[in-house]
């Protein structure tokens, strides 16, 4: 029973220490890029990869989210048709608004302020990631996490082979052959990871599709906060800063936070979304309070200490500033405890998404208006001050709104949308 008990552990462990390693060559790869370019390229990157999650979230409408929820707990019967309903679907509707976009250019270059180029790389880039968040919570959903980790990972190493080659030996600069290298790993994952699941186009359903609608149209709208919230900043100061600035705060925050993402979404995430949709939401929120010190702590120290490597192997373009990296730090803890609260309420179906969709809307217009405010003021400085007040409010309004709805389990217990079984 040990052993037996000792290999479970083993079996989870294993793809989750897998998976932060891919995820860790997947960041190593940004970083790479971020040396080679110059500042004001690795900018446009940042910039076309910023419009391109906001754009996703409409592309995927949190289909994967709600993959993690009912895969698991779905008869064995059931999945082959909701994932074939929940792909078609997303395949249709992303090609539909990345058409869309193409013809709505003239208005949304001028009203983003960017370039054709640019836009058309967004939307690639938005619809690729749609597509292979989708196939990964399939694999993660159905509990693949050994075939979840082993796909990222080769697919990782591809993905730096193929950068260093056109950096170091072709001398590529243009920052777009590497976000088509991105769009490619990341529709080459979804491909492969068919071997996970299986497809049965005459299985797909109308009603199904409804239904998978309904359950995640609480988790777009969360999902559309979040991308906005999250990613405007660099909208901000593209606008009121140059490219170059764009590429240095993109360093000293975007890089950090996909870091430690790399931890908390990428390595314990492989298994802890599906264990939080069958966990009783109001105890692991409890626990999350308990901790949340400790992680902010860890998540700081974590941050800080990387930095003073990751730095060095750049170039004079990014410059390291103990005061900076300092804030970056900071933003970086909170970032992170945020997202502990985020993960577990979203995947408490219907009553988790609309308790954060009711604290992230009190909070938007106090975090937009301090984003633009501080970036419009001092630039990457200010950048960095009002990401760590942002998340510092959303944790607030979290905490007031979940201890509303979550007071205790007897008198407030979990209810999870059935809508998707059939």
């Amino acid at each position: 029973m040990i052993f037996r008990r000792g290999g479970r552990r083993w079996a989870v462990a294993a793809p989750m220490a897998v998976n932060a390693v891919a995820s860790g060559v997947s960041a190593s790869t940004t970083l790479l890029v971020a040396w080679g370019v110059s500042a004001a390229e690795f900018g446009r990157f940042t910039l076309v990869l910023s419009i391109a999650l906001i754009v996703t979230v409409g592309m995927v409408m949190s289909l994967h989210f709600v993959m993690y929820q009912e895969l698991p707990r779905a008869r064995t019967e059931e999945h082959r048709a909701l994932i074939t309903t929940a792909l078609l679907s997303t395949l249709v509707l992303g090609t539909a608004m990345a058409l869309a976009g193409l013809l709505a250019a003239p208005l949304l270059t001028v009203l983003v302020g960017v370039d054709l180029r640019t836009l058309c790389l967004a939307l690639a880039l938005a619809l690729s990631m749609a597509v292979n968040h989708l196939t990964e919570s399939f694999l993660r959903g159905l509990r693949k996490y050994g075939l979840t980790s082993g796909i990222k990972i080769v697919i990782a190493f591809a993905y730096l082979g193929l950068s260093a080659y056109c950096l170091l030996v072709l001398d590529v600069r243009n920052v777009d052959w590497y976000l088509l290298a991105l769009i490619g790993t990341n529709l080459l994952f979804a491909l492969v990871s068919a071997i996970g699941f299986r497809i049965d186009p005459r299985s797909w359903s109308r009603p199904l599709a409804r239904s998978l609608y309904r359950h995640g149209a609480y988790l777009t709208v969360l999902g559309g906060l979040s991308a906005v919230l999250f990613g405007v900043d660099v909208i901000f100061l593209n606008h009121w800063a140059d490219q170059t600035e764009v590429g240095v705060y993109s360093i000293y925050n975007n890089f950090p936070k996909r870091l430690l993402g790399v931890v908390v979404a990428d390595g314990i995430g492989l298994v802890l979304l599906p264990a939080l949709a069958v966990t009783d939401t109001s105890s692991a929120l409890r626990r999350i309070g308990r901790l949340s010190p400790a992680v902010f702590a860890a998540t700081v120290l974590l941050s800080f200490a990387a930095s003073a490597v990751f730095f060095l192997l750049l170039r004079d373009e990014y410059p390291y500033s103990f005061g900076l990296m300092a804030l970056s730090a900071l933003g970086i803890g909170a970032h992170t405890v945020f997202n502990l609260y985020s993960a577990a309420l979203s995947m408490d179906g219907v009553r988790g998404a609309k308790a954060l969709i009711a604290a992230q809307s009190a909070a938007a217009p106090i975090v937009l208006s301090c984003q633009a405010a501080l970036i419009a003021w001092q630039g990457l400085v200010g950048g960095l001050v009002a990401f760590i007040l942002c998340n510092l409010v959303l944790i607030a309004a979290v905490a007031v709104v979940s201890a509303r709805v979550y007071r205790s389990r007897a008198e407030a217990p979990s209810v999870r949308s059935p809508e998707v079984r059939r």
